[in-house]
């Protein structure tokens, strides 16, 4: 009597934990229009009643531009028409950047309601939360052209191009350092107002308000940090300055190793993440 054979499906084990995270990562992508939709909600909601609304954002980093500028400027004994562009760039992508980090931290904890009671792709939160940051760049930096225009520099266009490319492994390395510092912060609670001091910290040792070129010889090691790489590949293009000679060659090494050790770390651990937060 013959035996009907089983079901290829039958045969073939459950899937892998690096095909699933790859799954979480794909399903969370194609559902842009859902994180999209929440990023501007919160952002929404964040002002709510107000009557410029997200713009508040933008008038609080004008001040605090206007005033950081005027000061600084005479303490590092420089032309306010030169230092307050770079102040102007170089704090608004620093907050950008150190929005990610910060926020990143509460990636999966903040929508723990959300994460246990409706199934969804954990990197939804992670795409929410980058998107979310995004937006708040694109108000605050109306800035910088107001700024240029007052205080012109000398730039190239074809230079300006160099932000997409910028920008993109910026947000590449957002997305890991949100799954990972949201996933070690779920388990251990410590993590976010640690890396909430040591960012405060890194802004003063960071070429943010004062030029590197003002440590001299001195001024590799800053060059060597990976914050300054950042900024710099987003600093320079607009202001027609030349980038710090390894900034591109930093950034391009963080994100690969970067996002090859998050998904790692995210597909072998990515099943607790429910019961962490």
């Amino acid at each position: 009597m013959d035996v009907a054979a089983p079901p290829v499906a039958a045969l073939a084990g459950p899937p892998s934990r690096s095909a699933l995270a790859i799954a979480d990562l794909v399903d969370g992508l194609r559902r842009s229009w859902l994180w999209a939709t929440l990023a501007q909600q919160d952002i929404k909601l964040r002002y709510r009643g107000s009557v410029l609304g997200p713009f508040w954002q933008t008038l609080t980093t004008v001040v605090m531009i206007a005033g950081m500028g005027v000061i600084y400027a005479k303490l590092f004994h420089t032309e306010l028409k030169d230092y307050l562009p770079m102040l102007t760039v170089g704090l608004i992508f620093w907050m950008f950047i150190a929005g990610l980090v910060t926020e990143g931290c509460g990636t999966f904890t903040a929508v723990s309601g959300i994460i246990q009671q409706v199934k969804l792709p954990f990197s939804l939160h992670v795409y929410r939360l980058v998107y979310r940051n995004l937006l708040t760049l694109g108000h605050n930096f109306v800035i910088v052209p107001i700024v240029l225009y007052i205080f012109p520099h000398p730039i190239e266009p074809w230079r300006l191009l160099e932000l997409i490319p910028g920008l993109a492994l910026i947000l590449l390395n957002g997305l890991w350092i949100a799954i990972l510092l949201g996933m070690v912060s779920a388990r251990f609670r410590d993590v976010p107002p640690i890396v909430s001091s040591v960012i405060q910290v890194l802004f003063f040792m960071t070429p943010v308000m004062w030029p590197v070129e003002s440590l001299g010889e001195n001024a590799w090691w800053a060059q060597l940090n990976p914050l300054f790489a950042m900024l710099d590949v987003m600093r320079s293009p607009p202001l027609g300055m030349a980038n710090a000679p390894y900034s591109w060659t930093i950034l391009i090494v963080m994100t690969v190793v970067g996002c090859i050790g998050t998904f790692v770390f995210f597909a072998r651990f990515r099943h607790r993440l429910a019961f962490w937060v």
